[in-house]
């Protein structure tokens, strides 16, 4: 019935015994034979019993029925190659319904169907043929042995292109997912885990394996040694450990091989993967029962080209994070890990850590100024090596800032006898041998649910306490210290805020001629009010202003204020008029101070010389180059000079002659020192100073008769005080002027 002079270089006929010894070492072919007619089964599998290709033999499965072919397929899924499919069966259209079934319920698209028929009018329709991809269809006298081997042939390639094309398509969606899922590890060890176990998972193996790599920037170890990054299986105990750890010498070799070699390493029951993007480079040691194939290692190789960059984008995260929590010079943690490691205050109270501690280098900047940057990098190295060798793992140490470290440990050791004595002997910088000293501030750890953020700000408010005591060089924080700070600081916040709501107000108080008391001049005073109608005092709030900076703007506005008011004054016939305004350190430090002050003279048309500029003694002595600049340029524009206070500070004499001085002001305190039948020295002697410096002088504070005539006696020219007027409104002085007339 079936010709057997068919042509196919590809297919081996064998006998027998042949037959059976080989189909126990190859794979097979499964070809589901679907037919109610037990004949045509046996014909079949006869005529088709020695085919091979590819070294593979034809295993057939047996179905008589519709019913009995989904059982089958649905068992066998894409492991069926071929299916020849009987049309009429128990119904007319059995065959089809196998086939449309297999096609849109089970969405098995690699099995390959013959259709066959006994009944030639019962042929399927072409679009049948092509909705449900059935190779070819013929009817059962017509497909002799030869037609029949070869539509087989043709039907098994067709099978296994799909087949490889499906499997390298599902073998992409792994590698996307994989990839994916690995690209949200930002961690050296839970990325290179994933490596293990998402291979495993690609190729199915069992998670088993371990990522290797040379030490270097990737472990901030020293040495070059190989160290296990990430490990699944037997071997996740060793993560971080030196692979001679192990003790395993086929893996040792096999990965030191993968990373010298730079490349795969395939063996039986083992394979190395390299991995390498950009210079970061590892080794994946996988246990394999048996070889991997060729379609598995093509996808390997997609996925490790997907992932190498992950592996990089991982290590730099790893720098970025080293970066953020540690210091590069000392290696030590930054502030940030020593908050970190603040925070942790669970850990730190089990171990007895009880105190924190911040130490700051004195004069620091001298020593990179003097000797270089490189003297004072290997001074900042000294000391830490030198902390950490004395007090070893007693505590855990810091560098917080440029020169500051900071401590954690248990009050034996952190105290501050204990580290005083770590710095009472030189330390050996490069070249240069250098004995420094160093300021303390102490925190013990009493509430539990302090933060790191806070015990670091009580800590540091301890120290910057500690500086300013001439007596000793440490300080522990307390409760009220923060409580005066954090006062401060909502002072400071309420100043801006009433400052930006224009809530300031300027105030002024007359001066006086001491022979005729007619008013010469007023002084222009900052007045800052509360809710419940009170004030809060100058001589709190404007240093808070001069130390946020906020003067500036402040004392911009006080003169813009004060020469609008002169104006109006001018205008309403008051023309002799002078316009004494406060001037303070931080507004002489800004470069716009000087075009400000011509800017607010001109900008209201008043003469020059209606406006004076008073200075503290403090202010000059502070920075008295700056200082004598602007005040002659000022000068030269026509601003008259007073020297406010004078006599309650430690001015030189020689910047005194250099100032442009107009005016001396004696102060409040030297006038209460007039008494009955008591001389006040040293008022008269800022008197006798003015009048031989050609200057005149003005005494504030007058408050009673006596006072004033004393002073007239002194040949004093002017007075500002109670006895006279107090400060007051704009609105108000007006009134009084026009009154005092």
């Amino acid at each position: 019935m079936f010709p057997t002079d068919y042509e196919n270089d590809e297919l081996i006929f064998l006998d027998e015994d042949e037959s059976q010894e080989q189909e126990t070492n190859l794979g097979r072919w499964n070809v589901l034979v679907v037919d109610d007619d037990e004949e045509i089964h046996s014909v079949t599998r006869l005529a088709l019993s020695d085919l091979q290709l590819n070294d593979k033999k034809l295993y057939f499965h047996h179905a008589y029925s519709g019913k009995q072919a989904l059982t089958i397929i649905e068992k066998l899924g894409s492991k069926l190659a071929i299916i020849l499919l009987d049309v009429v069966m128990e119904t007319d259209d059995a065959g089809l319904v196998v086939a449309r079934k297999m096609r849109e319920e089970l969405k098995l698209m690699e099995p390959r169907i013959i259709l066959r028929t006994g009944q030639p009018g019962y042929a399927p329709e072409e679009n049948v043929i092509k909705e449900y991809d059935i190779n070819d269809y013929k009817t059962k006298t017509e497909l002799t042995r030869s037609k029949l081997v070869t539509t087989i042939i043709a039907s098994l390639r067709s099978y296994q292109q799909i087949l490889t094309i499906n499997q390298s398509r599902q073998g992409l969606e792994k590698i996307i997912h994989s990839s994916a899922n690995l690209l949200e590890e930002h961690s050296v060890k839970g990325y290179c885990e994933g490596i293990v176990t998402q291979i495993s998972s690609l190729i199915g193996l069992d998670a088993g394996g371990v990522v290797c790599a040379r030490a270097g920037a990737i472990l901030d170890k020293e040495d070059n040694n190989v160290y296990v990054l990430g490990a699944a299986g037997e071997f996740a105990k060793y993560i971080n450990e030196n692979l001679d750890n192990l003790h395993n010498k086929k893996i040792v070799e096999s990965v030191s091989q993968c990373l010298s070699q730079k490349e795969h390493v395939y063996e039986k029951n083992y394979s190395v993967l390299y991995l390498n993007s950009s210079g970061y480079d590892a080794a994946v040691f996988l246990n394999a029962k048996e070889p991997i194939n060729s379609l598995d290692r093509k996808l390997l190789e997609v996925f490790l080209h997907s992932i190498s960059i992950g592996y990089e984008n991982v290590n730099l995260f790893h720098q970025l994070r080293t970066a953020a929590f540690k210091d590069w010079l000392t290696k030590l943690p930054n502030r940030n890990e020593f908050i970190n490691m603040l925070d942790d205050t669970a850990v730190m109270t089990s171990t007895g850590y009880n105190v924190v501690a911040l130490l700051d280098i004195k004069h620091f900047s001298d020593v990179n100024d003097g000797l270089g940057q490189d003297a004072g990098n290997n001074l900042l190295k000294a000391v830490s090596k030198r902390v950490q060798d004395s007090l070893g793992s007693k505590v855990r140490m810091g560098r917080i800032g440029a020169d500051v470290f900071g401590l954690i440990g248990s009050e034996e050791v952190v105290n501050p006898e204990r580290v005083n004595s770590l710095f009472a002997f030189p330390f050996k910088a490069g070249d240069h041998t250098l004995p420094i000293n160093i300021t303390m501030g102490f925190c013990k750890l009493i509430d539990d649910d302090c933060s790191g953020i806070n015990l670091l700000k009580q800590t540091n408010i301890a120290l910057n306490r500690a500086k300013k005591d001439l007596n000793t060089n440490y300080g522990y924080y307390e409760p009220e210290m923060e409580e005066k700070t954090t006062w401060r600081l909502s002072l400071i916040r309420q100043l801006r805020t009433d400052f930006s709501a224009r809530k300031l107000e300027v105030w002024y108080q007359p001066q006086v001629d001491l022979v005729t008391e007619q008013v010469v001049g007023m002084e222009a005073l900052l007045r800052w009010p509360t809710e419940d109608d009170g004030f809060i005092s100058p001589a709190v709030f404007v240093p808070l202003a001069e130390y946020s900076g906020l003067i500036i703007e402040i004392g911009a506005w006080v003169l813009e204020e004060s020469c609008q008011h002169l104006k109006a004054l001018t205008e309403q016939g008051y023309n002799d008029l002078r316009m004494a305004v406060n001037i303070s350190m931080p507004q002489f430090r800004d470069p716009d101070f000087v075009q400000m002050v011509k800017a607010s003279v001109n900008k209201y048309s008043i003469v020059p010389a209606q406006l004076e500029l008073e200075i503290t003694e403090s202010v000059v002595m502070d920075e008295p180059q700056i200082v004598v600049e602007s005040l002659k340029e000022l000068k030269e524009f026509g601003v008259k000079i007073a020297i406010d206070d004078f006599g309650t500070g430690f001015s030189s004499m020689s910047y005194l002659q250099q100032l442009p001085l107009d005016r001396l002001k004696v102060d409040r305190s030297f006038i209460n020192e007039i008494k009955p039948n008591k001389s006040a020295f040293i008022a008269e002697t800022i008197v006798t100073l003015g009048s031989r410096l050609g200057l005149n002088t003005i005494a504030e504070g007058i408050e009673k008769r006596e006072q004033a005539s004393y002073m007239l006696k002194l040949g004093c020219d002017e007075a500002q005080g109670y006895l006279y007027a107090k400060p007051m409104p704009f609105s108000e002085l007006i009134k009084f002027l026009d009154k005092y007339q």
